[in-house]
C-alpha cells in the first residue's frame, strides 16, 4: 500500500469512530505530585485532552535521566479491573505476573506515559454499558473516544522534552493491546507497535459465540463494512510490529491469527519490510508469560 492511500485509509477509519472532540484543541497539564520510586521517578498528572473529562495519568522515567529518551506509550487493560486502570503500569495485573512494566522499562531507559481511559481508574463511576447507550444516542462511538484521548495522549507525550518523538513505542495487552495497534495504525509517530494477547481478527470473531467475551466498548458501528483486522494493522507497515497471542485464548480465535498472519506476512514483504512484522504464539490462553516478556522486551531493543 502506497503512503497516499494509507493516509486516505487512516482518515477513513479515524472517521468511523464517532463524532470527536476537534483534534486540534489545546492540551494542558497540571502536575498533582512527584515520587522518587525505586529505580524510577513518577510524574502524577491530570491532563486535559478532550474537552470534557479529566484524564489522570502516570509518567514514569529512570531516576537521573537527561533528554531524548525513547517513550513508550502504556495501554492499560480492561479485565473488568475498572477501579485499576493506570495503576496496572505500576503493579502488573492477575494476567500480567511479571514485573512491573514501570519497573521494567524505566529499567531499561524508557520514559512511559499511561492515562486512565474512559471508566477506569480515577475516571471510574459509570457503568460500560450505561456510558455505551448514552453516546451511541449522540452520534459518540466508546471505542472512539478512548482512541481519541489516546491520540491526544501522544501529542502531549511527544511535547515532553525528556522524549525523543522519533523513538516511541506502543504497548498494551488485552484492551490495552487492542489500542496500541489501532493508535499505531492511526498515528505514524508510533515507531513500533508491540501488542499483547489481543490481535484478534474480526470476521473471524463474529461466526463464534466467543464475540461475547469482549466488552461492548470494543465495537465501533459499521467497522466490518470498510476494515477487516488486517486492514487496520497493514495501516502501521511498514513499522516494526509484534503480535503476542495465546493459542488457546478464546478472545482471539487461532485461525483469525493465522489468517491476520498471512495477510500481514504479504503486505510487509511488499512494501520491502518482511522482517518488520511477527506474530509469536504460546501455549496459554489470556496470559503474558515470563517467555513473552522476554521476547517484548528485546523487540523493543531492537527496534526503538
Amino acid at each position: 500500500m502506497d503512503p497516499q492511500t494509507q493516509q486516505s485509509r487512516r482518515a477513513e477509519l479515524y472517521g468511523l469512530l464517532g463524532d470527536l472532540p476537534p483534534r486540534d484543541r489545546p492540551i494542558s497539564a497540571r502536575t498533582v505530585c512527584v515520587e522518587q520510586r525505586d529505580g524510577y521517578t513518577l510524574e502524577r498528572l491530570v491532563l486535559d485532552l478532550n474537552g470534557e473529562e479529566a484524564v489522570p495519568a502516570y509518567f514514569v522515567k529512570p531516576v537521573g535521566a537527561g533528554e531524548n529518551l525513547p517513550a513508550v506509550i502504556f495501554s492499560h487493560s480492561h479485565g473488568g479491573y475498572y477501579s485499576l486502570g493506570k495503576d496496572e503500569l505500576l503493579h502488573g495485573n492477575s494476567y500480567m505476573p511479571g514485573r512491573p512494566y514501570a519497573e521494567e522499562l524505566a529499567a531499561r531507559g524508557y520514559a512511559v506515559l499511561c492515562v486512565d481511559h474512559w471508566l477506569f481508574g480515577e475516571r471510574h463511576g459509570v457503568a460500560e454499558s450505561a456510558l455505551f447507550k448514552r453516546w451511541l444516542w449522540r452520534g459518540k462511538c466508546m471505542w472512539g473516544m478512548m482512541v481519541y484521548d489516546s491520540l491526544r495522549a501522544m501529542d502531549y507525550l511527544t511535547s515532553r522534552p525528556e522524549v525523543d518523538s522519533s523513538r516511541i513505542a506502543a504497548l498494551g495487552m488485552s484492551m490495552g493491546s487492542t489500542m496500541s495497534w489501532w493508535l499505531s495504525a492511526l498515528d505514524e509517530r508510533i515507531r513500533v507497535c508491540v501488542d499483547i494477547c489481543c490481535l484478534t481478527d474480526f470476521d473471524t470473531l463474529a461466526d463464534t459465540p466467543d464475540i461475547d467475551g469482549h466488552g461492548i466498548f470494543y465495537f465501533v458501528p459499521s467497522l466490518l463494512k470498510h476494515f477487516s483486522t488486517t486492514d487496520i494493522n497493514a495501516l502501521i507497515a511498514p513499522r516494526p510490529h509484534l503480535a503476542t497471542a495465546g493459542r488457546y485464548d478464546k478472545l482471539t480465535p487461532l485461525s483469525g491469527l493465522f489468517k491476520v498472519d498471512d495477510a500481514l506476512r504479504k503486505a510487509y514483504a511488499e512494501m520491502g519490510a518482511a522482517d518488520n512484522w511477527r506474530l509469536d504464539l504460546y501455549d496459554v490462553a489470556h496470559l503474558e508469560t515470563p517467555e513473552m516478556r522476554r521476547d517484548i522486551l528485546d523487540f523493543l531493543e531492537e527496534h526503538v
